[in-house]
């Protein structure tokens, strides 16, 4: 039986409408094993979620009960344990969609994030082919298309366009930010028109975490009919998230990042759209009819299953969903505004600090990406770690982002629910220890 989270219980737990803080926090850290250990001889700060996130006790045991009691393949037996797994396979599916507001066939199972961007462009592609379904012209790119993007994205959802671009004869363009982090709108204006096809945005950057203006861009994609595919993944696990509301065609995210294992995205699509797409990958339990001569396809979310699905990472992205729920998402994202301005404020009162991205009272994610002069981005990592304190480095998959502001790499601090402002003071501690400590 899946444990119910200590914060979570009814002699400790909090009323849903109440804000986070540092009480019940430490509450919901005692769901997090990992959380418990010391490293180097001191408590472990945890400051690289926006990488990937830790996983609650509930979480974890899903998947142990899974392989304890219910494992099987899917679709595919009329046995107990095939059923079982099915149903939990397929209940994890609709607990997900209603996560992001979905409906449950507009889900697709996917690897991670990377690989939803990367099955989109790929589809399109197939959809730009000679002998192509007729429905799938929508989706077909040619010579002087434009696909558009911004200059913060993550790689991820920059090369599968480029690469796209490259087979087809499209064009890749990109909206710029401004020294502060923020999305050039007036220049998007210009840049989105009507041999625009694709629209790729980031909802919050990785680096800058700044949260972008969706229903704007949404309206001036649809408004020269261009699809709209939103990367989710620093936005999902950090603030609600409402697809339908929010219009866009697709959208994309990764279980890790939000206390889900690695191995388990999801690609999100109208289903008109995924109906009318070709596949991806080709095999089994994604077919209806095959013959010698060819193959007939199921309709989404099975048409982009092809082959054994990763079910037992797929049922605990649900336990995680339902623990991010039960706890609320307007809270986890009140919390963690107070904490990246904590962050911010703090890190540019620092001699030497320079931080990217909005400025102090901007709405942002909680996490900050910095430069300390005189000291490469690798040494700080390894001055904090020496204190305990777990933080990105490098160009976090971000390279013309960094390029843009004259930068090869940064630090990144990024917060989630399991955070207290004494994390983020432990950081700030080192930060400013840290050119003395090299002599910088």
């Amino acid at each position: 039986m899946v444990a119910t989270p200590a914060h979570l219980l009814p002699s400790v737990g909090l009323p849903s409408a109440a804000q986070l803080g540092n009480e019940e926090v430490l509450r919901i850290r005692n769901d997090f094993p990992i959380l418990q250990q010391p490293v180097n001889g001191m408590p472990l700060v945890y400051l690289d979620s926006g990488a990937t996130s830790q996983n609650p006790l509930s979480v974890i045991e899903s998947e142990q009960e899974f392989y304890e009691q219910r494992n099987s393949a899917v679709h595919r037996g009329a046995h107990f344990l095939a059923v079982e797994a099915t149903e939990g396979f397929e209940d994890a599916r609709a607990t997900v969609a209603s996560f992001i507001v979905a409906d449950w066939d507009e889900v697709v199972w996917t690897s991670n994030a990377t690989e939803g961007l990367n099955l989109l462009s790929y589809s399109f592609l197939n959809a730009s082919l000679p002998g192509a379904a007729p429905e799938a012209a929508q989706f077909a790119l040619g010579s002087g298309d434009e696909i558009v993007v911004t200059e913060m994205e993550h790689h991820a959802n920059l090369i599968p366009w480029q690469q796209l671009a490259q087979r087809t004869g499209a064009i890749v363009r990109y909206i710029p930010v401004d020294d502060h982090g923020v999305l050039d709108l007036e220049a998007a204006e210009s840049i989105v028109g009507p041999r625009t096809r694709i629209l790729a945005f980031t909802h919050a950057s990785n680096v800058l975490g700044t949260i972008n203006p969706v229903e704007r861009l949404v309206r001036l994609a649809h408004g020269v009919g261009a699809l709209v595919v939103l990367d989710a993944c620093q936005s999902a696990p950090h603030m609600p998230l409402d697809v339908k509301d929010l219009d866009v065609d697709f959208a994309v995210l990764s279980g890790h990042k939000m206390l889900a294992p690695t191995g388990v995205g999801v690609l999100y699509g109208k289903s008109e759209l995924l109906n009318a797409m070709p596949p991806f990958l080709t095999g089994g339990s994604m077919i209806t009819t095959v013959t010698m001569e060819k193959a007939e396809f199921l309709p989404s979310p099975q048409r982009f299953e092809a082959g054994t699905q990763k079910i037992s990472q797929a049922i605990a992205l649900a336990s995680a969903a339902n623990y991010l729920t039960e706890t609320g998402m307007g809270r986890i994202h009140e919390w963690e505004s107070v904490l990246g301005m904590r962050l911010v404020e703090g890190l540019a009162s620092i001699p030497g600090v320079r931080v990217l991205g909005p400025e102090a009272g901007v709405e942002r994610l909680g996490l900050a990406s910095f430069d300390v002069e005189g000291v490469h981005a690798h040494d700080v990592g390894q001055f904090l770690d020496s204190r305990g304190i777990a933080v990105r480095v490098g160009h976090h998959c971000a390279q013309p982002l960094h390029r843009r502001y004259g930068l090869t790499a940064t630090t990144r601090a990024s917060t989630y629910l399991y955070n207290t402002t004494d994390d983020v003071d432990a950081l700030l501690e080192g930060v400013a220890a840290v050119r003395g400590y090299f002599g910088a």
